[in-house]
């Protein structure tokens, strides 16, 4: 049944039920009243005769008065129900429309400011988001697809030599076996960083909740920085390492200082600087990591932390890297109630900032599933 439908039904209850209380209280006014009190002789016949008239009279007015009354507030009030729900059957005719290829169109609003206009507002906001959801995953799919294909035809091209060769007696070279290992090591990678952030979506990665002294940390990510530094003549630098320690997992945070070290090593200028520092501010461990690459511009930025994301100056074969790094990165920061920070000046310097809370005594060191 439809709401109009309830709504005059409703109605001509109400309106029904007003004329039968008026009905029974004229019945007790003009005749079982007189009639018992004539019984006890405080009024006369003829009077309880000129009542019992009236009520007669109240009758008619009410049968042949309040009928047509009736059926004039009903029909008044099925137009005037029928008027008020019209946009609610608009806003349906106009949602039923709606797929995922239509989220961009807008629910028509009444402009009224009632509750129907409010509830459009929020329809219009929620297709909003899922637009952006629709839209973020077929990104995701495209770049996903982009950085699987690469290695996927270079590995086919190179067993497809390798097999015209063996064909015809020549020796397949090392060199070509060597890269397909690379590629194979690419894609590896690719799918252990999905799989990582997908089950961090869903809820499944758990993190040790432990003492972790993070400028031990930094010191050693220090030492391996300066390791990765060599081929590409980049100096890494500590400037400042103090005391801090946090609560958290030792291989997450460490995970997350090689992440943003590497990345400040490859995305730079040959023979360019890194500097790493670490400082407690307040109540939080502030862990800078700045590089002198190119950097990125500025309508970029808010896009670093996105998964395959790595900017139009880096997306090219010869940086090594597939665009999680940053998304982990991400992940384990807020994973340890930390914030995450990307500032690059173009030309000058790249900073990533992380803010990370400094151990709470209150803290145990327990077992905990990540939110």
């Amino acid at each position: 049944m439809t709401i109009r439908a309830r709504l005059t039904i409703w109605h001509a209850g109400v309106l029904l039920a007003s004329l039968l209380a008026m009905g029974v209280l004229s019945y007790r006014h003009f005749v079982s009243i007189p009639a018992r009190r004539a019984s006890h002789g405080r009024e006369s016949e003829d009077e309880v005769a000129d009542q019992a008239m009236d009520f007669r009279e109240v009758r008619e007015i009410v049968l042949w008065s309040g009928t047509p009354a009736l059926l004039l507030a009903l029909g008044g009030g099925w137009w005037l129900t029928r008027k008020a729900l019209a946009p609610v059957a608009a806003l349906t005719q106009a949602a039923e429309r709606i797929n995922e290829r239509s989220l961009h169109d807008k629910l028509p609003r009444s402009g009224n400011g009632d509750e129907l206009d409010r509830l459009t507002e929020v329809f219009n906001a929620m297709t909003a988001r899922l637009e952006g959801s629709f839209e973020r995953v077929r990104e995701f799919t495209l770049h996903a697809s982009h950085e699987l294909k690469t290695p996927l035809t270079v590995i086919r091209g190179e067993l497809e030599t390798a097999l015209h060769e063996e064909t015809s007696g020549a020796p397949a070279p090392s060199a070509r076996l060597l890269s397909q290992l690379d590629e194979i090591d690419r894609l590896t990678k690719i799918v252990d960083g999905l799989t990582l952030l997908t089950k961090a979506d869903a809820g499944q990665v758990i993190l040790r909740r432990e003492e972790v002294h993070l400028d031990e940390l930094v010191r050693e990510c220090f030492a391996d920085a300066n390791i990765l530094a060599q081929p590409s003549a980049v100096r890494v630098s500590l400037s400042d390492c103090e005391a801090a320690a946090i609560q958290g997992d030792r291989h997450r945070l460490r995970q997350l200082l090689l992440n943003l070290t590497d990345n400040a090593i490859k995305y730079n200028n040959p023979g360019g600087t890194v500097t790493i520092s670490l400082k407690q501010r307040g109540p939080s461990a502030e862990l800078r990591v700045a590089n002198t690459g190119p950097g990125l511009a500025v309508a970029l930025q808010p896009h670093v932390f996105e998964r395959f994301f790595r900017g139009d100056a880096s997306h090219n074969r010869d940086v090594e890297g597939c665009g999680l790094g940053l998304s982990i990165a991400q992940w384990i920061v807020h994973a340890h109630g930390g914030a995450i920070e990307f500032v690059s000046q173009p030309g000058q310097l790249t900073t990533v900032t992380v803010r990370l809370p400094l151990r709470n005594l209150t803290d145990t060191g327990v077992v905990k599933t990540n939110p």
